[in-house]
């Protein structure tokens, strides 16, 4: 048995992913996601399952900046989730849930219903929290007042009532999460049987600000035909205008047209360091499953 680290506590859309892939595995909750990645690192929990991207509000800057920056954990595989988010209360206070004063979510979930809020609690303040079962966990035990923006899962898990159900503004609105390890071989065997379509992350770091730099980059995957499924910018931490790009190309690990790109690139004077080359498990398989195991 595999322990598997998840965002927490219980009831997130971390643990709903980790549940996916997981599920016959120990699964063991953390605080933050850099709390997360230090677990792995050290060996102290054996994968970590953390937030990428958002189809909404984009990359989860801390994922990709601790990745990058902070630890050198391999990316094994991923899982998209579909996000549904939902107003909770206490019981015997859903009517009340107009005038609350407070709304308590996770940053991203309170953007992502920004229209319910605008237009049903224009008067009611957010409080952030470090995940939306947070929120509820803080609310069931008396240390938060209010309401909530958390899953089906987290109103389950902590007693709370669904007063208004998908607040959020995009129908078409998933997630990404990466699966983490300390070494690939000690969890990618797991995943083998999930595997449906497979990616490669790489960061590309610029020699210097020339112009056609980036259209160098772009060249080298292009003439290849290979899919880039996201490019992103993101500062070096070096000073103003200095940038790597984190790039995903819908190709698994090969003995040619990888290595190829970063033989090229390298020889242009680019850095360049791979992520991970893993398995991907789509979000259609996803939900269903998510939906058989957290619902009920």
């Amino acid at each position: 048995m595999k322990r598997v680290g998840y965002l927490g506590p219980r009831g997130t859309f971390t643990e709903m992913a980790a549940r996916v892939l997981f599920h016959e595995q120990v699964l063991e909750p953390f605080d933050t996601i850099a709390e997360g990645m230090k677990l792995t690192e050290q060996q102290e929990i054996d994968i970590a399952v953390v937030p990428l991207e958002n189809a909404i509000e984009g990359s989860v800057n801390v994922t990709l900046d601790y990745l990058i920056h902070k630890h050198e954990l391999p990316i094994i595989g991923e899982v998209t989730v579909p996000i549904e988010q939902h107003l909770l209360a206490l019981p015997g206070e859903k009517e009340q849930w107009e005038q609350a004063e407070f709304v308590h979510s996770h940053p991203h979930a309170i953007a992502q219903c920004h229209e319910f809020l605008s237009r049903w609690m224009p008067e009611t303040k957010a409080q952030f929290t470090n995940s939306t079962s947070a929120a509820a966990k803080k609310l069931s035990e008396g240390t938060a007042e209010g309401v909530v923006i958390a899953t089906r899962l987290a109103a389950k898990q902590y007693g709370l009532e669904i007063v208004k159900e998908n607040i959020h503004d995009y129908t078409n609105n998933h997630t990404r999460f990466v699966v983490l390890a300390g070494s690939e071989d000690r969890a990618e065997s797991l995943l083998e049987e999930q595997k449906v379509t497979e990616r490669t992350t790489m960061v590309i770091t610029l020699p210097s600000d020339y112009p056609g730099a980036l259209h160098q980059v772009l060249a080298a995957f292009s003439w290849r035909k290979l899919n880039l499924t996201k490019i992103e910018s993101r500062p070096m931490k070096t000073g103003i205008g200095n940038y790597f790009f984190v790039m995903d190309v819908e190709q698994p690990e090969d003995d040619i047209l990888i290595p190829g790109v970063i033989a090229e690139l390298e020889a242009l004077g680019f850095g360049v360091r791979v992520l991970g080359h893993y398995p991907c498990f789509e979000p259609s398989a996803a939900e269903a499953k998510v939906d058989s195991r957290t619902t009920g």
